[in-house]
């Protein structure tokens, strides 16, 4: 090495020195924030950044736009108590504890936000809760009791009881902001901002009454589905809306003759509060127009007139057709989507609000932006509502992800994801070390690669549904869905299999499990199957 390459090396060596020095002076940089935004049952049908031609999301399709949307994210159980568990702890309900949404959750287990309060996080929990406990290890929440109500909510806030005036959405929403103006600013956040929308009974905003009745949405081709290749499972539920879809609670057919009329015997003899025996008698319709009415009887006397004029033309509308059998379904299927969708609108709308607050408070880039629901939903498929099904509808739940320091804007991914994966996910971002039991992997490989699904990604997703007897009578079930094929065993009071190609059956409607041509794939099916039940230990069927 000669002089001059001798000079220009100690002059590197020592640049080298002095930055690193300088580095050592400067603080650690900064955790990225958290925002985990979860809706009640809205499903990807009912986003137009899936491809959905029912309504236009624009603040979702935002999100997706400007970061991630994954389509094939699948939950390990769909219905709404589990879910939420196993998203906060990262495992599967057999080992959380909460199988279904008659369980209390144990609230000594470690969580997600607790290990990020630990790291430094200021955490927040707004919105829905519904696990029976109180949260633990937050420095602040305000949550719903039990499922909440749309108007005029109680919270729970820091362990006080308070009623908020207003529609619950945007009572949500304010609340999240008023936590990001009262943070502490020299810490990083996390904001947990769960939405009792687009949930059973489908109460939209005053402002939103009556928005849709002079839409005619598309019906799904198989709105009228009669299980011709299913077995007893799909045949026995009691989610159809046909059957099992409430003329009070669920279709708001009761007028205002009648809801002033059940006003009068309230005031001299009031109804039992049906709430603590809930489970016992969620088929019961005799206790439709209870139901409804209690909601109902929230309402301000100004939010009632605005009710009752757009609302009384649906039941003058119903009494004038006398509508039978198949037009009644798709009368019945229309009422329900405009109700349905005037709630997504709401949620969009406030997703809005906050991302533009978090704009304005420049925030926003900084932040890790979740856009999920606890599970998927049927609008009209198979002729139901509701979930519980491991069928597409239902199994699949929204994912999007905004976060521009590493994911690339516009990405899509095909990858298999699962809530299961969420907690470990936002740990890795958070530089927190994931807990040995935490069954789930972090999307981080696929978020930092714009969607791209590695090597050696997980090949087969796993389902096991408990909640039999109860809401909607859905038989308790387990499963294994591949990139192309799904095996579904229902049992407990029935023993029967399900296999459907859902490359050429993409909609479900034949079940090829006694197929000879697929006898080869059924034998593998099962081997995936048991493995996958020893790698998440649910050994007691």
């Amino acid at each position: 090495m000669n002089y001059r390459s001798l000079k220009s090396f100690g002059w590197l060596v020592l640049l080298l020195s002095v930055s690193q020095q300088a580095m050592a002076q400067q603080p650690a940089g900064r955790k990225p924030n958290i925002v985990f935004i979860m809706t009640d049952d809205h499903t990807t049908q009912a986003m137009s950044c899936y491809g959905s031609k029912l309504i236009k999301t624009p603040n979702l399709d935002r999100i997706a736009n400007e970061g991630i949307r994954f389509k094939n994210c699948f939950v390990t159980n769909a219905v709404c108590g589990p879910s939420r568990a196993t998203i906060l702890t990262g495992k599967y309900n057999h080992l959380n504890g909460l199988t279904d949404n008659t369980k209390i959750f144990d609230s000594t287990q470690v969580i997600y936000p607790q290990l990020l309060k630990r790291a430094g996080y200021q955490t927040a929990m707004i919105g829905k809760w519904h696990l029976g406990t109180l949260p633990v290890g937050f420095d602040y929440y305000s949550v719903l009791p039990n499922q909440g109500d749309y108007y005029q909510p109680q919270f729970i806030e820091n362990g006080k009881r308070i009623t908020e005036q207003g529609y619950v959405t945007d009572i949500i929403t304010d609340k999240a902001i008023s936590f990001l103006q009262k943070r502490d600013k020299d810490k990083p956040f996390l904001l947990i901002y769960q939405h009792k929308a687009p949930h059973r009974n489908w109460l939209p905003a005053m402002r939103h009454l009556g928005m849709f009745d002079h839409t005619v949405f598309p019906e799904p081709f198989n709105l009228l589905d009669k299980y011709k290749d299913r077995g007893r499972a799909a045949k026995e539920q009691m989610m159809n809306i046909a059957t099992n879809m409430w003329d009070a609670w669920d279709l708001k057919l009761m007028s205002s003759k009648q809801l002033d009329s059940m006003a009068r015997v309230v005031a001299t003899t009031p109804f039992k509060d049906d709430k603590a025996d809930e489970y016992l008698q969620a088929n019961d319709a005799s206790l439709d127009k209870q139901r409804f009415f209690q909601v109902y009887n929230r309402f301000t006397p100004e939010q009632k007139a605005a009710w009752n004029k757009v609302y009384d033309r649906r039941v003058a509308e119903f009494k004038k057709l006398h509508l039978k059998g198949d037009a009644l379904v798709k009368w019945k299927y229309q009422q329900y989507m405009r109700d349905y969708m005037a709630c997504v609108v709401s949620v969009d709308e406030n997703v809005g609000r906050l991302l533009d607050y978090l704009k304005q408070i420049g925030e926003l880039d900084n932040t890790i932006i979740v856009y999920t629901s606890d599970q998927g939903f049927y609008l009209g498929e198979h002729g139901w509502f509701d979930k519980r099904f491991m069928y597409e509808e239902s199994l699949r739940t929204p994912l999007l992800v905004r976060y521009p320091p590493a994911i690339k804007a516009g990405s899509v991914s095909n990858a298999l994801a699962m809530n299961l994966d969420f907690a470990p996910t936002l740990l890795d971002y958070a530089g927190v070390k994931t807990p040995a039991d935490m069954q789930g992997v972090s999307l981080r490989p696929v978020l930092d690669k714009a969607g791209k699904t590695p090597a050696n990604w997980r090949k087969a997703v796993y389902y096991h549904y408990f909640e039999f007897p109860g809401w909607h009578m859905v038989k308790r079930h387990y499963g294994i869905r591949t990139n192309r094929f799904k095996l579904i065993h229902f049992y407990n009071d029935i023993n029967e299999w399900e296999l459907y190609d859902l490359k050429n059956d993409p909609h479900e409607m034949h079940n090829q499990y006694h197929n000879p041509k697929y006898a080869t794939t059924l034998k593998q099916l099962k081997v995936q199957l048991q493995q996958l039940q020893t790698k998440y230990k649910d050994y007691a069927r």
